[in-house]
């Protein structure tokens, strides 16, 4: 886990000046960068004793987060439940069942529309009525980040052979795009943050709306949220994610998923502003096996073209 390439993006991002490096996450063996999240908190825990061999872990996930959390808790003999809603995609279901996770599934939308608010109400009952059982917490658990300042972030400054521009990285927690920032600005100090939001996501305050591709947004405020760090957040749509994925795959061969796609859109999105010469480090968070019944398919693919057009 972990030790991820950098890698320059001179295909999809041939521009004069520029230079794309991007972190391919989504090569850990669970298939993204939520493996080093999971990872962190797991053994934190269990070597500060706030986990124990009996601990019953319980989170509320669209997937990523969720198959890194059964890896750890498989690896380390521990029960795991969590609590999925109807558009978490059918493969990683599958997968954290195999995994050994016990999975909840909640079905009653929640007052923004989507499902998080429920998933969560749904865990606290469980751990209520559980002996021994925890919320991971992953929205206000600073173990979080710190996953990232010490894995991701740490391994980028180590990486790169000069200073970038500009940071650029997918939000839902955003756990993932504070820890790097925070570790690359002790090396970097001049470095711009842009954070990769959904639209329809709440995080920055607009208004709640329609999400398709999971792993990307938030239908609430991450208590980790520290809008301070960041310089700019680009509002990426469904469709505009699924092109991105198509484009990534067409040029450099990379089989991503959904919030890579909307890296790629955003970055494609800024570059004409952004001062030259420049350099953009994008974090590309997960792989793409589990989209084929979403961004990879044809039909929702066009059907999200009209919905986002409208």
């Amino acid at each position: 886990m972990g030790n991820t390439p950098a890698v320059a993006m001179n295909r999809l991002f041939p521009q004069p000046d520029v230079e794309v490096i991007a972190k391919l996450e989504l090569m850990n063996p669970g298939g993204s960068m939520k493996d080093r999240s999971a990872r962190h908190i797991v053994e934190s825990g269990l070597r500060n004793g706030s986990i124990q061999r009996g601990t019953h872990l319980v989170e509320s996930s669209s997937g990523n987060f969720g198959i890194a959390l059964a890896i750890a808790a498989r690896i380390h003999g521990l029960r795991f439940t969590c609590v999925l809603d109807p558009k978490a995609v059918p493969a990683n279901v599958a997968i954290l069942r195999h995994l050994g996770a016990e999975v909840e599934m909640v079905d009653q939308p929640d007052e923004t529309g989507g499902y998080l608010h429920t998933r969560i109400l749904r865990v606290q009952e469980i751990v209520a009525n559980s002996p021994g059982a925890i919320w991971i917490n992953q929205y206000a658990n600073d173990r979080n980040w710190q996953a990232h300042y010490h894995g991701t972030g740490d391994e980028l400054s180590r990486q790169l052979d000069g200073p970038p521009t500009y940071l650029f990285g997918a939000v839902s927690t955003t756990g993932s795009l504070l820890g790097c920032s925070r570790r690359l600005r002790e090396d970097f100090p001049e470095m711009r943050v842009v954070a990769v939001d959904a639209v329809g996501s709440v995080i920055f305050g607009g208004p709640p709306g329609q999400r398709d591709v999971p792993g990307i947004g938030a239908s609430r405020v991450p208590e980790l949220f520290s809008p301070d760090e960041i310089d700019e957040v680009v509002h990426v749509n469904d469709f505009e994610a699924a092109v991105g994925c198509r484009e990534l795959l067409a040029t450099e061969g990379i089989f991503a998923g959904g919030s890579t796609g909307a890296v790629v859109a955003a970055v494609q999105r800024t570059l004409p502003r952004l001062p030259r010469p420049c350099r953009v480090v994008a974090v590309f968070p997960d792989r793409g096996d589990r989209y084929l019944d979403l961004i990879y398919d044809d039909d929702w693919f066009d059907a999200a073209r009209r919905r986002c057009s409208n």
